[in-house]
């Protein structure tokens, strides 16, 4: 992505960890010692799955245009808040993928504020950016982390994904411009059809994909919003499905400036501003051009 953003695309690291956890669960149990294999002769790497027989790579310019009347909708809003609810799939010991559901209330006011409560299915969290420091917070735990961060959202946005992995779907959604963020490396894109059994209102199927992601969204025919969006990652090998649901959408409205900040989370107890744990073995960053982040200097209480 141009703006590099952890949103769609931050998707698929889920997906690689999940894969991986799951891999490393299964190597838990201890096997019957196996003969050795004999020596394999070197082969040249694997060839990327072909298109379907008979099937060609389009770009309609109709489907762009959406995308784009989409993007402009969403980039002309000086503030906005929505509610995000976010099924994503795990793999079950069974066989059958299992969803669990996240519920995000957002609230942003361009260039440099964002709330996001998490009531979740598990612990419910929140993440606060004021324009100058980020705070991840556990009311539960009543602990909160803190760091400073870059003065734009999609700097804090990247910031906290890179130091804590911490990463929101609809990330592109919040971009200045989500146009470029989600359009970037497009090779197929067309439009399904209409649809009125979504958000309540009429709306726009439109796909597009890339190398990394294969996206199904839902744009209201009239208003421009995003709807609902479903995702499926190539980098993941059991195809498992992201579907995300936008309501609650107001554009432009007042937002009172504390409204960015929690006063329980500037008394709570302090943790490191960190992963809670390192990513398994052979996992790799999804965001171009992102570095390894620096160990935090304090340590949480």
């Amino acid at each position: 992505m141009k703006h590099a953003l952890p949103g769609l695309r931050a998707l698929a690291l889920a997906a690689g960890l999940t894969t991986a956890a799951a891999a490393g669960a299964q190597a838990a149990t201890p096997a019957a010692p196996a003969k050795p294999a004999p020596a394999a002769k070197a082969t040249k790497p694997a060839a990327k799955k072909p298109a379907p027989s008979g099937f060609k790579y389009v770009v309609e310019p109709r489907a762009m245009e959406l995308l784009k009347a989409m993007s402009a909708k969403l980039a002309a809003a000086k503030s906005m808040s929505f509610t995000a609810t976010v099924g994503y799939e795990y793999p079950s010991k069974a066989g059958p993928a299992l969803v669990y559901t996240m519920r995000y209330d957002v609230t942003m006011q361009r260039p440099n504020k964002l709330r996001i409560l998490m009531p979740g299915d598990g612990p419910a969290s929140e993440f606060y950016f004021d324009g100058k420091s980020m705070v991840a917070y556990a009311p539960a735990e009543n602990l909160a982390a803190v760091a400073d961060a870059p003065p734009t959202i999609e700097g804090a946005l990247l910031a906290a994904f890179r130091t804590a992995g911490i990463y929101f779907p609809f990330s592109d959604l919040l971009a200045a411009d989500p146009y470029a963020a989600l359009a970037d490396g497009v090779k197929l894109a067309y439009v399904v059809g209409p649809s009125a059994n979504v958000g309540g209102t009429k709306t726009d199927m439109v796909v597009w994909a890339n190398d990394a992601v294969h996206v199904q969204a839902w744009i209201g025919a009239d208003d421009k919003l995003p709807r609902r969006m479903r995702a499926v990652f190539a980098g993941d090998p059991l195809g498992l499905r992201h579907e995300m649901e936008l309501s609650n959408w107001q554009l432009d409205p007042a937002v009172a400036p504390e409204s960015f900040a929690s006063q329980k989370a500037q008394t709570a107890g302090r943790m490191v501003f960190g992963a809670p744990t390192p990513p398994p073995k052979g996992a790799k960053p999804i965001i171009k051009g992102a570095a390894p982040a620096a160990k935090p200097a304090a340590k949480g209480n």
